[in-house]
């Protein structure tokens, strides 16, 4: 049913380009990893034709410490391998996630006041609704692609309620984000990226000017309206932050509800222990989010000199930190490779960390919370049907389509929606 990668041996540490999304395609990396916190907490990677070495750290302590240090590393010349190794990331200084200090406060300010309690509470009740129609309807069904039914759409409907992204365009969008940080199709992979980005971009633009000529109550008319430093947003910065969100709002949480699946239908005792309700929604969401860490890595560039264990690290060194590394670090989880929903403590670093956590943490957690509640009430148990395919990427890990037939609960599942 599934072509698993090939797990890479401690050996193979100088073959493994992590700049590749094929290595993430062909290999399994938990040995890689987990050598690489064993003996080589600061590693240097090499240099791969065109593409320069950069530093990896894949203990949790120093990814940690990294996310905070703004005064030594900055986001402003890229935030993603592509762009670190690149040419930069032309929304510096412009973008949320590559914007340090001063603006990047008054700029995650404006967001944050469009993610307010009254909106945030307006939303969770359309996330429940929503998820709990989608599920119904395909429990009742009997199967669905999990991956393309309902994970899908959650989050793409609950960000685009948000920025006002009207129904009839949801499924384009998706289909954008979908390309513009991963792929299905491998070869395609760089030109249809590029092709997505523009075209997300274009979208906004055009939302941000009729936006400006006539604000609703969206986030798109909210940073059309707001100013920093007594000064409106730029339109670059009102469409590049669009962009940002609606990448953002969709790809964790949609990667972490298909994986939680997939993992509870390989680990039966655990979906045992979460029907019978011994674990909270709460508490299963964040270890669906650990076990799924679907963001893999996030860097900066130095700007000045510094160390990490002792070496020196120069101005204009990359340095990557790999949060799939991170949540499995043995010594901050217990038995990191189980997949436990019981696990407390669990600070694991899906969404990052420090200043630059991510914005639309909260409203990933209700996704998925809501989504395991559905899938407990609707459901009496599930199994993969058909073939599990997985998504071509050096940044995001998951899955593209996971075929799902449902085993539903006695009663109707109608009378459960609401």
């Amino acid at each position: 049913m599934e072509d698993l990668p090939v797990r890479a041996t401690p050996d193979d540490l100088a073959d493994v380009n992590l700049g590749d999304p094929q290595t993430f395609a062909d290999y399994d990396l938990s040995d890689y990893w987990r050598t690489l916190r064993a003996t080589r907490p600061l590693y240097r990677h090499p240099a791969v034709g065109d593409s320069p070495g950069f530093w990896v750290l894949s203990r949790y302590d120093d990814i940690v410490a990294l996310y905070r240090d703004n005064a030594a590393f900055t986001s402003e010349r890229g935030n993603v391998l592509i762009t670190l190794l690149g040419e930069g990331d032309s929304a510096a200084g412009l973008m949320v996630p590559v914007t340090d200090g001063h603006r990047h406060k008054e700029l995650r300010n404006v967001l944050l006041k469009a993610f307010s309690p009254r909106v945030l509470s307006r939303i969770g009740e359309q996330v429940r609704r929503n998820t709990r129609t989608l599920l119904a309807a395909a429990v009742d069904r009997g199967e669905c692609d999990f991956a393309l039914d309902i994970a899908g759409k959650i989050p793409m409907m609950t960000i685009s309620d948000l920025l006002g992204v009207p129904s009839q365009d949801r499924e384009y969008m998706l289909s954008l984000t979908k390309s513009a940080i991963s792929s299905d199709d491998q070869p395609e992979y760089s030109a249809a990226a590029d092709d997505a980005r523009n075209n997300i971009l274009q979208y906004f633009l055009g939302m941000a000017e009729e936006r400006r000529a006539a604000p609703r109550e969206d986030v798109v008319s909210a940073l059309a309206s707001s100013t920093i430093d007594g000064e409106f947003l730029s339109e670059d910065e009102i469409v590049l932050n669009c962009y940002s969100l609606i990448l953002g709002g969709d790809a964790t949480a949609r990667l972490t509800m298909i994986d939680s699946v997939h993992s509870f239908s390989t680990h039966p005792e655990q979906w045992a222990a979460f029907k019978r309700g011994d674990v909270s929604a709460k508490q299963a969401t964040e270890e669906v989010l650990r076990w799924a860490s679907p963001t893999m890595h996030f860097g900066r560039t130095a700007v000045r000199d510094t160390e990490i264990h002792g070496t020196p690290i120069k101005v204009g060194d990359v340095v990557t930190v790999w949060n799939i590394s991170g949540n499995r670090d043995e010594t901050v989880f217990t038995d990191p490779d189980r997949f436990l929903i019981d696990r407390s403590p669990n600070k694991h670093i899906a969404f990052g960390h420090g200043p630059h956590y991510c914005i639309g943490a909260y409203l990933a957690r209700l996704e998925i919370s809501e989504m395991l509640l559905a899938l407990r009430d609707f459901t009496a148990g599930f199994e993969i049907a058909g073939p599990v395919r997985r998504i071509y990427s050096n940044l995001l890990t998951g899955i593209s389509s996971l075929p799902v037939r449902f085993e539903p609960v006695s009663a109707g599942v109608e009378q459960l929606v609401l």
